[in-house]
């Protein structure tokens, strides 16, 4: 069930940001500025996730720490 919520969420959030992304582009010179902060947002993402998953300390937190 859980897995189920997942996916309905990930589907959602790609069909918003697709939609995100064609109102951008239709609202031509002022919708660039958006695409580009949104671009900016995903970026940071990205780098959050990376160090997250290749994080040392991370992974030692999580499997030696009692929870």
């Amino acid at each position: 069930m859980e897995k189920a919520g997942y996916a309905l969420l990930i589907i959602v959030a790609g069909a918003w940001l697709i939609a995100m992304i064609v109102g951008m582009v239709a609202a031509f010179p002022f919708g660039l500025l958006g695409l580009v902060a949104l671009v900016g947002i995903g970026l940071l993402l990205i780098k959050v996730f990376r160090e997250h998953l290749t994080s040392k300390e991370d992974r030692y937190y999580s499997k030696n720490i009692d929870k």
